[in-house]
């Protein structure tokens, strides 16, 4: 590419999208790459403060900033995404699906130290929706060198830094433990919230029952759902440390592994997962049926998108693991659990 000046540019040929910004009432291309300059086209170019332009000139080793993009998109993009129109350089990368969106931070990372180039993503393991906007991709130069863009390549690793994972559609259990519950003294409120919760993601509750604090009792009635066919078992209630608190024992004794018991979350500290095999078991704390969101909101996702998830998984999530239990609840666009 060369640079000369508007003036004399009649007839040249732009080599890039020129951006036009009319406060209140447009933004965006004005003239397009490949756009031959006409006279009228001028005194426009110097109404934008375009006092010179970049015009085509074949440079060898060097790619136009929009073929740069493309290849951007192609390190990005998994299955299930789909690019937008490239423009100005860039390109963004769209969710075909619901599901949940996974990042390879530490690649991710490596390519923006490459300069020149960047990509910019969402949080990964949070859910996205279909028409999401999962990152985007720029070249900043007009024109970035061949060399630069074969590095970003060979880092790449041949596979995509995004991965989009579908929810499954699962079976659930619900199992309301607490002897108040059983009794009648109290009205069942948590069932409601873990059925609206799993509605969000088109979960089937198979079953729910209500049990007293007898840990006898609620292991053989997880069981009793697992055999049943049911895909994920929801224990809420008897999860702190009082006596009658039986469910992660009750939880133990079907002879599940323990995942963790606790995780760094505000509000969640008490969350129990364990797996029968591939079925997780959940025990929800109290907070579930009263905070806006919690730390079922973080896991839940990554369980219904297929994840089997590991101790490293559940103490990471200590940074970001605040909630700050906000007026006027934003989630997911806030600093929870990111």
């Amino acid at each position: 590419m060369e640079s000369v000046k508007t003036t004399e540019a009649l007839g040249l040929i732009l080599c890039h999208d020129m951006t036009q910004i009319i406060k209140d009432e447009f933004k965006g291309p004005r003239f397009r790459k490949g756009h031959v300059i006409q006279k009228e086209d001028i005194p426009v170019l110097l109404s934008m403060g375009k006092e010179h332009v970049y015009i085509w000139k074949n440079d060898p080793g060097m790619v136009h900033e929009n073929a740069g993009a493309e290849v951007l998109y192609r390190l990005c993009a998994g299955a299930y995404m789909s690019p937008s129109e490239v423009k100005e350089g860039k390109i963004e990368v769209i969710a075909e699906r619901d599901g949940l969106l996974k990042v390879d931070s530490g690649r991710l990372k490596a390519l923006n130290a490459l300069g020149e180039l960047m990509i910019a993503t969402r949080h990964g393991n949070f859910p996205v929706k279909k028409g999401d906007k999962l990152a985007g991709t720029r070249i900043i130069p007009l024109a970035i060198e061949q060399d630069k863009l074969d590095r970003a390549v060979a880092l790449g690793g041949g596979k995509p830094i995004l991965k989009l994972l579908p929810f499954k559609k699962k079976k659930a259990a619900v199992i309301n433990t607490g002897s108040e519950l059983y009794a009648g003294r109290i009205k069942d409120a948590f069932g409601p919230v873990i059925k609206d919760k799993l509605d969000e993601y088109g979960v089937d509750v198979m079953a729910q029952e209500i049990l007293p604090d007898d840990e006898a009792l609620v292991s053989e009635k997880i069981s009793e759902f697992i055999e049943k066919g049911a895909e994920i078992v929801i224990c809420t209630g008897g999860m702190s440390v009082d006596p009658d608190d039986i469910t992660p024992s009750a939880i133990q004794k079907t002879g599940a592994e323990i995942v963790s018991y606790g995780a760094p979350v505000l509000p969640g500290a008490m969350f129990l997962l364990a797996y029968q095999g591939e079925i997780p078991i959940m025990g929800l704390p109290g907070c579930v049926m009263y905070a806006k969101r919690t730390v079922f909101d973080l896991v839940l996702p990554r369980i219904l998108a297929g994840e089997k998830l590991v101790p490293e998984d559940l103490s990471s999530l200590g940074e970001g693991g605040l909630c700050l239990n906000c007026e006027v609840c934003t989630y997911p666009n806030c600093g929870f659990g990111k």
